[in-house]
């Protein structure tokens, strides 16, 4: 466990004071883009001259990775340098009661700093965001008049361009012809685990299109720095705020969702500043970890012990990290924890809750096209009069193997998992020892589902834990035993069930639920029967998804049907969520039909979704008349290249 963040603030004795002419900090980020997006990275359909022309004369970085493949969590991560999961502000998107004084412009300040954002916060925090910065908001720029004359500011301007709501369409009607821009949609070179289909093709091009426009929208920038006579003085980063908008991208802890583009360019004063040479491509692990302790090293403030992340420029620079670890904990309304690293070579992935496809339905995400598109070839392709499917164009609709390895020289888009093959098991124990070192060595705060995470209102979690009698090994080793599909753990699972703490009650569920889906649990325990009338949603809710798979699905099934029917807000997730995962089971398909008007008949999101993965109504019904209306005039509309400086 770490020390508490409180002392923080007082680690400023070795700052460089404004005077000494620090330099000047740009940081221009863009939101859903993968590194494989930008000709600088080989991509042979974007034209991204400006992006490009940097990485020659700056440095490129070639394993730079988000924390997490949501914009909240790796945000979360960026401004304080420690992993989201630590301080619990790792749900995409909540804001919860976090500890004080650990958010980085608070000490880029102390240094003399003009510090501005402009605009998005999304810190997952309910601390008031814009007490942090000088300026935060839409009018905020380094070219401030409340900027001192001679201060040296550090900047952070986020544009949405290429954010996933440009192509949340739910249709192709109305959109733009993209082969002007170069970008003729029969003619791209689709990713490998994306299926060739219209819908995927157009909306690739929409995103390529918005990429291309993120390229003119930092030569803005770079202009205006030109022209101020700051280019000499002003350190740039340029980078995504995670992975792509395509499907089993954003949201999902493979490369396409955590893999960034990431370029640094350093004035020649400053080059000395850094190891790497102008003009080069480095393979260092880097993650969003490390970016407020760099940037406190560039301005020659040491970074404080309590940050978890190692600077990787400025006099400060720490060795290279030989493992570079992210997170999921969840997507939108499902509860979903995985961890993963890599060595740069090697890809490791941990699911904690194996039942769950990675193609759970969200009302966001599936209004695109694509996701729309390929859910329709999956569920067509679950019949055998359909033909045989593309193995990797189904993997994200069937329940998820508990552990991933992947060999990214030969297998960059990860479709080849080789945690089963015994040539292997030495990387495979090494890295499940290095996940498994991390969330403990991190403090995880990730294992606690949203219902549990509020132990004493007003009060961070992170301190409540430090402050109680929390076993929060306990809660990791419940979360990992669940996860594994073997016999002998079936009386643990049920010890766990009669905890005192929610929390880990709702991994014995989970993990009685999984061995009843592999067919080793035997007669469904009655310590499960009992635990569908849990008073916490997400255990109540676990057991009953855990009963159904056991055989017992009139009580398993009554008790999902009473919460959708009851509950409200979050402690809904939990039982929309255990209906989806449900469905796409084909075990589990009569029971969900003799149940169906019941289900509908709490109405939502769920219903509609029910409905179509039972095979009872088209994809497209999924969204009504003015979805598409809508849609249709985001097809038509191109977004402006803002915030400008």
């Amino acid at each position: 466990m770490m020390n508490c963040f409180n002392l923080m603030l007082l680690c400023c004795g070795c700052v460089l004071s404004a005077a000494a002419r620090s330099p000047n900090i740009l940081w221009l980020t863009f939101e859903d883009t993968s590194a494989y997006e930008f000709g600088c990275y080989g991509n042979p359909d974007a034209t991204t001259p400006t992006i490009d022309g940097l990485a020659k004369k700056g440095i490129q970085f070639m394993k730079a990775y988000s924390t997490a493949p949501h914009c909240s969590p790796a945000r979360s991560t960026l401004i304080t340098g420690c992993y989201a999961t630590t301080f619990g502000m790792d749900n995409h998107r909540h804001k919860w009661d976090t500890p004080d004084g650990i958010f980085y412009p608070e000490l880029m300040r102390k240094a003399g700093y003009f510090c501005t954002n402009n605009s998005k916060t999304d810190y997952n925090t309910t601390r008031n965001h814009k007490a942090m910065w000088d300026e935060c908001g839409n009018k905020a720029t380094y070219n401030s008049p409340a900027r001192k004359k001679n201060q040296p500011f550090f900047a952070v301007f986020n544009a949405n361009i290429t954010h996933m709501s440009r192509i949340t369409s739910v249709t192709l009607e109305g959109r733009r012809d993209f082969s002007k821009e170069g970008l003729d949609p029969a003619k791209l070179h689709l990713p490998p685990h994306i299926p060739d289909l219209e819908e995927t093709r157009s909306d690739y091009a929409f995103h390529l299109e918005g990429v291309q426009d993120v390229d003119k929208w930092v030569g803005l920038f770079l202009k205006d720095l030109e022209t101020r006579g700051l280019a000499d003085d002003t350190i740039v980063f340029v980078y995504s705020d995670h992975g792509g908008c395509q499907a089993r991208g954003k949201g999902f802890p493979f490369e396409s969702g955590l893999r960034v583009p990431m370029i640094v360019h350093l004035p020649k004063k400053y080059q000395s500043l850094s190891k790497m040479k102008p003009g080069t491509q480095s393979d260092r692990l880097v993650g969003f970890v490390d970016f407020a302790p760099t940037l406190l090293s560039l301005v020659g403030v040491e970074p404080p012990d309590s940050m978890q992340g190692r600077a990787f420029m400025g006099p400060y620079e720490t060795a290279p990290r030989k493992m570079q670890f992210a997170f999921r904990t969840n997507q939108e309304k499902h509860y979903d924890p995985c961890r993963a690293v890599t060595d740069g070579r090697w890809k490791y992935i941990r699911s904690y809750l194996p039942n769950k496809p990675f193609g759970l339905r969200n009302a966001f995400q599936w209004q695109m096209p694509a996701n729309l598109g390929w859910d329709e070839y999956a569920l067509k392709h679950r019949t055998p009069e359909a033909g045989p499917a593309n193995p990797a164009w189904m993997q994200p609709y069937e329940p998820k193997a508990p552990e991933m390895l992947f060999d990214l020289n030969t297998d960059p888009f990860e479709l080849n998992n080789l945690a089963g093959d015994a040539k292997h098991f030495q990387t495979l124990e090494k890295m499940r020892a290095a996940v498994s070192r991390h969330i403990r060595e991190s403090g995880d705060l990730g294992f606690f589902p949203p219902t549990t995470k509020v132990k004493q209102p007003g009060v961070a979690l992170y301190d409540w834990v430090r402050a109680s009698d929390c076993d929060l090994n306990r809660l990791l080793d419940a979360a990992e035993t669940a996860s594994v599909p073997d016999a002998a753990n079936r009386d643990p699972l049920i010890a766990y069930l009669g905890a005192a703490e929610p929390e880990v009650r709702f991994w014995g569920a989970s993990g009685l639920g999984l061995l009843a889906t592999e067919g080793i649990l035997g007669a469904c325990p009655k310590e499960l029967l009992k635990a569908v009338s849990d008073s916490d949603a997400s255990v109540a809710a676990a057991a009953a998804e855990a009963c159904c798979l056991a055989g017992e699905s009139g009580v398993g099934m009554d008790a999902l049907v009473n919460g959708l029917a009851t509950m409200t807000g979050e402690q809904k997730d939990p039982f929309y969520s255990a209906v989806e995962t449900l469905s796409w089971n084909p075990s589990q398909h009569e029971v969900l039909r003799s149940n169906l008007d019941r289900i509908v008949a709490t109405g939502g999101f769920p219903a509609k979704s029910l409905s179509i993965n039972l095979g009872l109504k088209p994809i497209g019904s999924l969204f009504g008349g003015q979805a598409r209306k809508k849609g249709i005039k985001v097809n038509k509309d191109r977004r402006k290249l803002e915030p400008t400086p």
